[in-house]
């Protein structure tokens, strides 16, 4: 595919943006929070596999939740996987407890820090939450692991107070902190100056970010939080989580490489078959026009856009569907048009000159059924077009 994206490019350009940009993938934490999603020890294990060879930085579980947890935890910790089990718990010496026992290095903790959070959440001050936080820091730490704390619903703390907890976190030698939009009401400005408030006060220590989906704005404040300092995004695979999730692995992902242009180790064909595992596991269907992948991702209808694509690709599509391991589908009906209905006939292995095509697309447009047949185009086949005049054009 030439670059037909070189032009966007000159307005996506990032110069300040950030030089690398990891992934924490909470799929077998958030995901399990996802209403009716429940996956078995064994899934759990070959969900860890698969995001490990797909390349994500670090792989979160929560071992606290129940036993079989646990087992799944200390399973997939003892497999010597290349990406970081992060063991998820509250802020909580008994959970760290929890955590150390299945054998993990890193762990997350977190404690609702927003005045709501305190007040209705947790029932304690300020200084109550101050003191759990650096206790459990400096207990996880004590005792050999390595530890990121989440600031739970940050996004709504007085800002003064999130400062304040996060340089102690800071004195208390923290590893990583994460900053999440718990609610999801953050706009991307926003989202850039509550990470850069944070950075302001805590130098050069990493931060996640971990953002809600609730107004659909989790995708761009999650690349919005890395621009402002953030270089670990939260993700799952097709996006479950509480509510209505978080980013989905195949958006960052691809973002990253394609649009960030930020070099990774991803296997970004594994795309595809990781959100039909999901699918399969959860029963839960991806909605066809999910973005990369979704059935409809890459599916053209409209006459101009068929003509266009089967001509150059690039036209309508920003990558390659084999890329992302999807397929091009061309569909067929009352708005295919005369390339459309020309192609279609050539398929059929009748007359396809300039005529015959016309007549065949004004007969879809007169059955008044809408479309009637999906073709699938395997990306990296040959294509052979037929043009209005019936020669072949390639």
């Amino acid at each position: 595919m030439d670059n037909a994206n070189r032009y966007a490019d000159t307005y996506n350009a990032t110069p300040t943006g950030p030089a690398h940009i990891r992934i924490l993938d909470s799929t077998l934490r958030e995901g399990e929070q996802h209403p009716h999603v429940s996956f078995s020890v064994k899934q759990r294990i070959q969900i860890a596999w698969e995001l490990d060879h797909f390349g994500v930085d670090q792989i979160e579980i929560s071992p606290v939740i129940s036993r079989d947890h646990a087992e799944a935890t200390k399973t997939i910790i003892k497999q010597g996987l290349a990406a970081d089990i992060v063991a998820h718990g509250r802020a909580l010496k008994g959970d760290i407890d929890t955590i150390l026992d299945c054998g993990a290095s890193w762990c997350a903790a977190y404690l609702g820090v927003s005045d709501v959070h305190m007040r209705d959440k947790l029932r304690i001050n300020r200084e109550e939450a101050v003191r759990r936080a650096v206790e459990t820091v400096e207990y996880a730490k004590s005792h050999g692991l390595k530890i990121r704390f989440t600031v739970e619903d940050g996004s709504r703390a007085d800002p003064e107070f999130l400062a304040r907890i996060c340089k102690e976190l800071k004195k208390a030698k923290v590893d990583r902190i994460s900053l999440p939009d718990t609610a999801g009401i953050m706009l991307p400005h926003g989202m850039r100056r509550y990470v850069r408030a944070v950075r302001d006060v805590v130098g050069d220590l990493p931060l996640d970010v971990h953002v809600h989906n609730d107004i659909g704005f989790a995708l761009a404040n999650a690349f919005a939080g890395c621009e402002a300092g953030a270089d670990q995004i939260h993700t799952t695979i097709n996006g479950i989580g509480e509510r209505t999730g978080i980013p989905t692995l195949a958006e960052v992902a691809t973002a990253i490489h394609y649009l960030y242009k930020i070099p990774n180790e991803f296997h970004l064909d594994m795309l595809g078959d990781l959100s039909r595992l999901i699918d399969t596991y959860t029963q839960i269907s991806t909605h066809e026009s999910a973005p990369l992948v979704g059935t409809a991702a890459f599916k053209h209808k409209a006459g101009t856009h068929l003509a266009a694509v089967l001509r150059n690709p690039a036209a309508y599509e920003p990558i390659p569907p084999g890329a992302v391991g999807n397929y091009r589908t061309i569909v067929f009906g009352e708005l295919a048009g005369k390339t459309g209905a020309a192609y279609l006939a050539s398929l059929l292995g009748l007359d396809a000159d300039k005529a015959s095509a016309e007549r065949l697309a004004e007969g879809l447009k007169t059955l008044h059924m809408g479309d009637i047949l999906d073709i699938p185009l395997v990306d990296g086949a040959k294509r052979k077009v037929i043009n209005q005049t019936g020669r072949d054009s390639g």
